[in-house]
């Protein structure tokens, strides 16, 4: 069993930025690709950021395209989501996921396991 733990969310105004990070306990953690999703009260959960095995590949939703980044160290298994510029709609809670195939980065299906969430919000 695959454990992912994010931590750094928090309470941030408008135009600020935060560093996301989601630490895995698998061991093989670079022979997978990884994604950060957000959901929102009310809302479905939706994706954010997609980095390939060796971080050479990366995807953002338009949403966030040029404001946030996604990278990832494999010698620590971990995956890092910085969030500059951030706006109130960019409140949610904030999960990092595993897959080991991906063929489209949006479905949360594609996904074998999550972590637990950390919570963001942006004040206005």
């Amino acid at each position: 069993q695959v454990q992912l733990v994010e931590s750094g969310g928090g309470l941030v105004q408008a135009g600020g930025s935060l560093r996301l990070s989601c630490e895995a306990s698998e061991r093989t953690f670079r022979t997978y690709a990884m994604a950060w999703f957000r959901q929102a009260p009310g809302k479905e959960r939706e994706f954010v950021a997609g980095i390939s095995r060796s971080g050479a590949n990366t995807h953002y939703a338009l949403s966030v395209s040029g404001r946030f980044t996604i990278s990832r160290d494999n010698d620590k298994k971990t995956v890092f989501l910085q969030m500059n510029s951030l706006k109130p709609e960019d409140t949610a809670v904030y999960y990092c996921a595993l897959a080991s195939v991906v063929s489209n980065w949006y479905p949360p299906g594609q996904y074998d396991y999550w972590g637990q969430g950390t919570q963001v919000t942006v004040s206005s």
